[in-house]
């Protein structure tokens, strides 16, 4: 409801300020299970945003969209999105507060609005949002996509992904239809083998490789390491991918795979309604030129 009222806050945020003490109806503190009658006065006090002890840094920034709601980058791989335990400095969030110098408090805390990551090895497009209205609606949007909601063309959030995969699929298109969970035994890891949410993928192949492929993928749920566990689990695992890889057949691919150092993934199109304007955008990437190289390699073993 508060919510609903205040576009600037998500469900969550409004969550905390209930659980802080900063909602009030008629002038009483309100609880989560408080009932609201008709002409109730609700008042909501929300607190100025706390500074993140994230210091600025000028890392390049390579932007394909930016306006004074969002900004969408293309994230090179390497680079960890959001500042963690071991990771404090050079991440995407500390050069976004130095590329931004008009960022509003988002979620509580004076920082860019990140509404979804790419791993650390994973290339390509990401949007963050740079006020609290435009944070909320793309929040929305991706949690409706994780749910596999609003999903087909120009609809919701559509992302696609370029991968070579080792060896390659079964048959040139096809759909992954699994549950997904955490994996029973390592639980940093996650598993389609086990009982959980719906998760679906599809695959094309785009240019068949010697015991590999270039492969691209269609999200139409957005589950935690969802490519890289689907292809895995369905024998046909990303080249280069440390922790759901298998160990190439062929000499030459692990050979690629060591001079790669990631997983062979590229984040190559993303499109969503612009959070404001509802104008759809659409946003590519091309293969980076470590992506490049590897199939070029693999194409040289094809012919050669």
């Amino acid at each position: 409801m508060i919510a609903g009222a205040i576009s600037e806050l998500s469900r969550a945020q409004a969550q905390r300020l209930i659980e802080e003490g900063r909602v009030t109806v008629a002038g009483a503190v309100a609880a989560k299970s408080l009932r609201v009658k008709l002409g109730d006065a609700i008042e909501v006090v929300v607190p100025p945003p706390e500074p993140l002890e994230v210091e600025p840094e000028p890392i390049p920034l390579v932007v394909l969209f930016e306006d004074a709601e969002l900004i969408v980058i293309d994230k090179p791989a390497g680079m960890v999105v959001h500042p963690a335990a071991g990771h404090t400095r050079g991440t995407l969030v500390n050069a976004l507060l130095f590329h931004c110098k008009d960022l509003s408090g988002i979620g509580g805390v004076m920082r860019p609005g990140i509404v979804h990551r790419l791993d650390k090895d994973t290339s390509g497009v990401m949007v963050a949002t740079k006020t609290d209205r435009a944070h909320a609606a793309l929040t929305a949007a991706f949690a409706a996509k994780s749910r596999g909601e609003d999903v087909g063309p120009n609809k919701g959030i559509d992302r696609t992904y370029l991968a070579i995969t080792s060896p390659a699929p079964p048959k040139a298109t096809g759909t992954i239809r699994t549950t997904y969970g955490r994996h029973p035994v390592h639980r940093k890891k996650f598993s389609s083998k086990v009982a959980g949410k719906s998760a679906v993928t599809h695959w094309a192949i785009v240019e068949p490789l010697h015991e590999a492929a270039l492969v691209r993928f269609r999200l139409e749920t957005g589950r935690t390491h969802q490519i890289r566990v689907h292809a895995s689990d369905h024998g046909w695992a990303l080249v280069g991918d440390p922790v759901y890889g298998h160990k190439p057949r062929d000499a030459r691919i692990a050979e690629v795979a060591k001079k790669l150092g990631r997983q062979a993934l590229h984040a190559s199109t993303l499109a969503f309604d612009h959070p404001v304007s509802g104008e759809r955008l659409s946003f590519e990437s091309p293969l980076p030129e470590d992506l490049q190289a590897a199939r070029a390699a693999l194409v040289e073993r094809a012919t050669g």
